[in-house]
Order: structure tokens, then C-alpha cells, then sequence
């Protein structure tokens, strides 16, 4: 049996890098074996309790502790700036706080002192107005540990921000919460690994910390003489004792390391493996069997907000909408249905809304003053928090009391069916109840606009039912607009008054869905809700094909005018010999794909002289015609059966 963990592969590594990476391993051994095997053991007690290291050591503490704060002080905002904002020379910053890192620490302790010193920059200010001297004294051990050791946090703590992904914060200000709060209570907590990693390199930095401090704060026992410096003056009389006190340090480092267990930059806290009960986790919980929509739907929200807005940029289109609306949003991919969302929410500069809700011009109010709750994607749950805290958060950001938020927010917990999980965080809870929590969040949230981004995509089909009858009843008594993007037909007929068709930026029908299903103007629409779509020109007899080929139509628009045909897969017949009799189009082709829709079968088939069309037909007939793929076969198509609509 092969054990977890042991190396199993027959490939051995080349001993052209096998051997000088001993060898480095071995140089890097070396010294710290010195100090083990050079050290008095017997004498070690004594040595670490002599009154000049038991009070090097608390001054080392006193500066140590002290120089974190400053770098937690100075250093936090410091990582933030240069991880979430663009400016002008952010390269050079980032430079100068690299600096002291590779900076000879003796030359840092001069430049320090031409800065602070009493002939330096600031120096003299410093004395005369505030009476503060800062070489030799124990604030000057302290500024020069700082200024070594706050770069270890800076750049641990950027780059736990740069993998934390910004739609956290992006849907936390949607919900209410003003970028302060955001900061302290989604961005820190979620990247809190990093916070302790670079707080404990910058703290292990800081107590070893000696060039600068003996340069800048110079060396005064009970002042400025730390135990670095303790052990510099040891070596000249009592090795002993100073080998015994760098084992003190060597220990308190290695300490520190092992903690970390090597994260340097830190992770983000939704990037943890969450795999359930082998982390000493609950398991996720099972879909609930019960109906949802049985508990009462919420009360009608107050207010009336109608929608105005004149959308620019990459997606360009003018949308109004009464109070009560909900509007499907469909397209292709990149067709500017997100774009368009995050441009009402003010989150993208790709596009600028003019937004009006209610009468009221929101247009210069920052995200978390909008009123616009968003349901991204992927849910976008805070991992750190429960069902509960994620679902009562937007109402905690806008002030509404913790009994009364958690109330409410467990109430739309048990509307959409996953009260039961209020307890468990976003790691424990599957995919479609994630989204159900989401939902809940941002309908918790008393939004004056929703925007919803494929809410319904992670749930299957029979809690999706459950969850949309849900959303319908909310919505039929939301005093806002909500928008939704989708690609599923169901959501966009069930759930919405109006299907605003996009397509690279631009509004190309918006409409009500029932002639959205019987007149489509995009060929993508047309697809999604299972027709063949053909673009072209019309002609006298019909459609010159743009995929080639000509169809033949009745009423087809003005000659010359762009059109889109529209054919039903069960208007088009399969032969496998060429039909003869009334059909007006008639083309050969070959089976390329077979699928089953329900009780039918869809199938492809191209052709050289028309556009790829599908056919959906029994499996008797397939079975009789002998369909397989790359049989050849006829289609046919009468005339009266393709509607075409000028574009």
C-alpha cells in the first residue's frame, strides 16, 4: 500500500540541481548548527535571567510591539492604497516601500538620523515644537525598527488583497455599506491571513532589528540597547553568554516560521479548502423537500421608485421603467448585459448611467448610497459570515437594529427555503443553496432597484420552480424595478413584464415576452428559445441567406431590407429522398448530430447549399428514415411556415 504523502512518481530529480540545492541547504544549516552545538546548556538559565538580557529583552519587546502598531498603523492603509487604487508613480511608491528591504540597515540608520536627527530634515522642528529628540532614545529604536520592518506587512498584505477577488466589496457596497465599513468588515476579515502573516514577519523583523537602531538610536542600556545589540557587546567579553542569547532569538524566529507554515502573502479566506467533515466541518446539507413557497410572502415594500435611465459608454441604450417592473435582460456573451448592470450600480468605467430612481437623480451618489442591490454570478457570499449575518447584512449597513435585522433576515431565509442553514458560513452550504441565500440577501436588503445577474442558474430544475414562484411573489408586490439577466426562456417569460434584448451594447428589441417569443429580432434569442434563425436580405421571393442559399417566404419585407427568418424545428421535415409535391424549399444536407428533447429528437443537419438548420422529429420517424449521423438527407420547408421580420 502506498502511504499519503511519500513521493510515488519513478522520476528522480537531476543530480545537476539535486546536488547544489544540498549544498545550499547544508551552507544555510551550518550556522544555526554552530550556535546548537556551541551553546552551555548548563549555563543557559543563567544566562537568558542576567539582569542586562532580562532587561534588553523587555526593551526589545517594548519596541518590537511598538514598531507593529506603527506598521499596522501606517502600513494597513499603505497595502490597501497601493493593491485597490491606480495613480500616477504607484510603481515608485512601491519602490520606496521595497526599499528598506534591500537597503544596507546601517546605511537606513543614517538616513534616518540626516532625517530625525537633531541637524537632520525634521529634526530641529521636531526638538522645538514638540521638545522631541528622537536619536538615542527609546522612540528612536522604535522609528528605526518601523522603518525596517513595515515593508514585510505592506507586501504581504498586497498581495493577499490582489487574490481577493473585488465583487465582495463590490456587493457589499450594493447592499448599503459605505467603503469604511466594507473595509472593516468584509475586506480585513477575509484577508486576515495575510494581516497575520506580515504582522508576524513584521513584529520577528523588528526584534532582530540592530544596524539601524545602533546607527540611529545608538546603543544605552535600559535606552535603546535591545538584544541584538546585547549580543554585539556579549561577543567581546562573554561569548558564552552571547551565543546563548542568540539562541533566545534564533528560537523566537524559528517560532514565528513554523506558525506561518510559509504563508508569506497570505490567503484570502474564501480561497481556503473547505471539503467538509475532514475539516472538522458539518457536511452540506440536502436540498429541503418541502415546498418553499408555502411560507407568506413579504409585505408590499413602501414606496413607488420608477426607472429612468441613459446608459453610455460600451453599452448605449435609454431604459424607463414604471414602479413594478421586472425586465428580463438576454444576449450573447459580451453582448453588455453585465456591463449595463454594473453601470447602474456605478461599479464599471466602461459605462456611465444616468440614473433616476423614484423621481430622485442618483447619478452622483457613490454605490452604497444607490439603493441598488445586485446579485452577482456566483452569490458572491461573505465566507466569513453566516446564512444569517450575509442576509441581515445590508439591513446592519443601513442602521437597522441586530435583533431586528437578524429577524428579518432569517424570515427571507425561510421564504426561500434555507432557514435551516442559517447557522453554517458559504463553505458548507451547496451551490444551489448559496444562491438562495443570496437572493435572500439582496431582497433583505429593502433595494429601491434589483439588479440580478442569472440568480437562478446554480439551482435544478425543481427548486428552481420553487425559488422563481417565490421571486414572482415578491416582485409582484416591489415597489422598484428589477432587472434580470438570463439565458433561460422560463425566467425570462415567467418572471418578467418586459425581455430587453442586447447585443454588442445595443437595445435590439425590448418588448413584451410573448412577441419576444413570436417575433425575435436576434438570431441568438431566436436560438435560445429553440428556433432555426437565418439573417439576410430580403428579396421578392424571400431571403437571401447571409450563411448562403435563398429561402422562400410569404410577405417579406421591402426588397433590400436586412431580415431575420425565423423557423420552428417542427415545421421543417427530413426525407431521405427529394420530396416532390407543394414544398417551395428544398435542400440536401447531412445528419451531423442526433439529441432527444422530451418525447422528440432534435436533429442537425448541414447542408451546402443553406444554413445549418435543426429538425426535430419522433424516434419512429428517425427509426423508419434510418437517421445517423452522416446520413444524407432531404429537408423541405414550406413557405408559409418561416416568418420573416425586417431588422
Amino acid at each position: 500500500m502506498k502511504r499519503a504523502g511519500i513521493r510515488t512518481s519513478g522520476t528522480r530529480p537531476p543530480l545537476l540541481l539535486a546536488l547544489p540545492a544540498l549544498a545550499a541547504v547544508t551552507f544555510l544549516s551550518l550556522p544555526l548548527v554552530g550556535i546548537l552545538v556551541r551553546t552551555e546548556w548548563t549555563e543557559l538559565a543563567d544566562h537568558l535571567s542576567s539582569p542586562g538580557t532580562v532587561q534588553a529583552l523587555r526593551l526589545s519587546l517594548l519596541v518590537s510591539f511598538w514598531a507593529l502598531g506603527l506598521s499596522l498603523l501606517l502600513g494597513v492603509p499603505l497595502a490597501w492604497l497601493l493593491a485597490r487604487v491606480p495613480f500616477p508613480g504607484k510603481a515608485v511608491v512601491r519602490s520606496l516601500v521595497l526599499l528598506p528591504m534591500v537597503l544596507p540597515p546601517t546605511v537606513g540608520g543614517v538616513a534616518l538620523l540626516l532625517a530625525f536627527g537633531r541637524r537632520g530634515l525634521l529634526g530641529p522642528w521636531l526638538e522645538e515644537t514638540f521638545g522631541v529628540t528622537l536619536p538615542f532614545h527609546t522612540s528612536g529604536a522604535v522609528l528605526a525598527a518601523t522603518f525596517v520592518a513595515m515593508p514585510f506587512l505592506v507586501i504581504s498584505l498586497e498581495g493577499a488583497l490582489g487574490g481577493l477577488r473585488l465583487r465582495y466589496e463590490e456587493t457589499a457596497a450594493s447592499l448599503g455599506a459605505s467603503p469604511v465599513r466594507v473595509f472593516f468588515t468584509v475586506t480585513l476579515p477575509m484577508v486576515a491571513p495575510g494581516v497575520i502573516a506580515g504582522a508576524a514577519l513584521t513584529w520577528a523583523r523588528a526584534l532582530g532589528e540592530f544596524g539601524a537602531t545602533i546607527t540611529f538610536a545608538g546603543n544605552l542600556p535600559g535606552t535603546t540597547q535591545t538584544l541584538p545589540l546585547q549580543v554585539y557587546l556579549l561577543l567581546q567579553d562573554e561569548p558564552e553568554a552571547a551565543t546563548s542569547v542568540s539562541l533566545l532569538l534564533l528560537a523566537i524566529a524559528m517560532a514565528v516560521l513554523i506558525a506561518l507554515r510559509g504563508r508569506w502573502t497570505g490567503t484570502p479566506a474564501d480561497r481556503e479548502p473547505r471539503t467538509g467533515p475532514e475539516n472538522g466541518e458539518q457536511p452540506i446539507a440536502a436540498e429541503p423537500t418541502a415546498d418553499v413557497t408555502q411560507a407568506a410572502p413579504p409585505a408590499p415594500t413602501e414606496g413607488r421608485w420608477a426607472l429612468r435611465a441613459e446608459v453610455t459608454g460600451f453599452t448605449r441604450l435609454t431604459l424607463a421603467a414604471e414602479p413594478g417592473t421586472t425586465i428580463a435582460v438576454v444576449g450573447p456573451n459580451g453582448a453588455g448585459k453585465t456591463t449595463l448592470l454594473r453601470a447602474l450600480l456605478g461599479l464599471t468605467p466602461r459605462a456611465h448611467a444616468d440614473l433616476t430612481l423614484g423621481g430622485t437623480d442618483v447619478t452622483a451618489l457613490p454605490p452604497h448610497r444607490r439603493r441598488v442591490a445586485w446579485v452577482p454570478q456566483d452569490g458572491a457570499l461573505f465566507p466569513h459570515m453566516t446564512a444569517l449575518a450575509n442576509t441581515a447584512y445590508g439591513l446592519r449597513a443601513q442602521g437597522v437594529p441586530r435583533t431586528e435585522a437578524r429577524r428579518e433576515a432569517r424570515a427571507w431565509l425561510d421564504r426561500l427555503g434555507v432557514g435551516h442553514l442559517a447557522h453554517r458560513r458559504p463553505a458548507q452550504l451547496s451551490g444551489g443553496q448559496a444562491g438562495r441565500v443570496a437572493l435572500a440577501r439582496a431582497l433583505a436588503a429593502r433595494p429601491r432597484l434589483l439588479v440580478l445577474d442569472e440568480p437562478l442558474a446554480a439551482l435544478d430544475q425543481t427548486t428552481r420552480a420553487h425559488v422563481r414562484h417565490t421571486l414572482r411573489t415578491h416582485l409582484a408586490g416591489f415597489g422598484g424595478v428589477c432587472l434580470i439577466v438570463t439565458h433561460d426562456p422560463v425566467e425570462a417569460v415567467s418572471l418578467a413584464d418586459r425581455v430587453l434584448v442586447l447585443d454588442n451594447g445595443r437595445a435590439l428589441q425590448d418588448a413584451a415576452p410573448s412577441e419576444v417569443t413570436r417575433h425575435p429580432r436576434s438570431p441568438w434569442v431566436a436560438r435560445m428559445l429553440g428556433r432555426n434563425a437565418w439573417p439576410g436580405t430580403a428579396t421578392p421571393e424571400g431571403l437571401a441567406l447571409d450563411g448562403g442559399g435563398v429561402l422562400v417566404a410569404t410577405d417579406p419585407p421591402a426588397a433590400g431590407t436586412p431580415a431575420l427568418a425565423i423557423v420552428a424545428p417542427e415545421s421543417v421535415s427530413v426525407h431521405r429522398e427529394k420530396p416532390a409535391g407543394s414544398p417551395r424549399n428544398v435542400w440536401p444536407g447531412t445528419v451531423r448530430e442526433i439529441t432527444a428533447s422530451g418525447s422528440r429528437l432534435r436533429v442537425l443537419i448541414t447542408s451546402d447549399e443553406a444554413p445549418d438548420l435543426v429538425a426535430e422529429i419522433t424516434p419512429q420517424a428517425a427509426a423508419e428514415l434510418g437517421l445517423a449521423d452522416g446520413v444524407p438527407v432531404w429537408t423541405s420547408l414550406k413557405a408559409t411556415e418561416a416568418t420573416v421580420v425586417a431588422l
